[in-house]
């Protein structure tokens, strides 16, 4: 098992990893009937993409000598209705601008080979912008 959902009551999630022990909390978002407090399932699964691209970006880096530290995605999720479902996810990476053109170009690859994006289904529109500017 990876991880245990519990339900809390008032459109809220208690998401624990077995392995690790950490933990994260979901509420319905306020378009949806709930509160907005934290993460909602859909930005949590939005911000997966970011993540597992970051992360595998991170990986081959290393092979590649170079430093990723502190690029960042800004994230942004559109939802559709009828039926309620994610529409487009957009993922603005900033990238250190001191990585050569086919470093650049290879970290890219990787990045949009990464395991989320291929797990997400095709209508989701998938908008992904790599500035190397820092």
């Amino acid at each position: 098992m990876t991880s245990k959902v519990t339900y809390k009551g008032g459109l809220r999630t208690s998401c624990e990893h077995l392995r690790s022990g950490d933990t994260f909390i979901t509420d319905a978002p306020i378009d949806n009937n709930g509160k907005g407090q934290a993460f909602s399932p859909t930005d949590t699964v939005a911000t997966g993409l970011a993540s597992c691209m970051l992360t595998m970006m991170g990986i081959k880096a290393n092979g590649l000598n170079v430093d990723l530290v502190n690029a960042t995605a800004e994230v942004t999720k559109h939802m559709a209705a009828d039926p309620r479902r994610i529409a487009k996810i957009e993922v603005k990476l900033s990238l250190p601008k001191n990585v050569s053109e086919k470093n650049r170009k290879i970290l890219e690859h990787t990045a949009n080979t990464c395991p989320v994006l291929y797990s997400l289904h095709p209508d989701i529109e998938k908008v992904i912008s790599y500035n190397w500017v820092f």
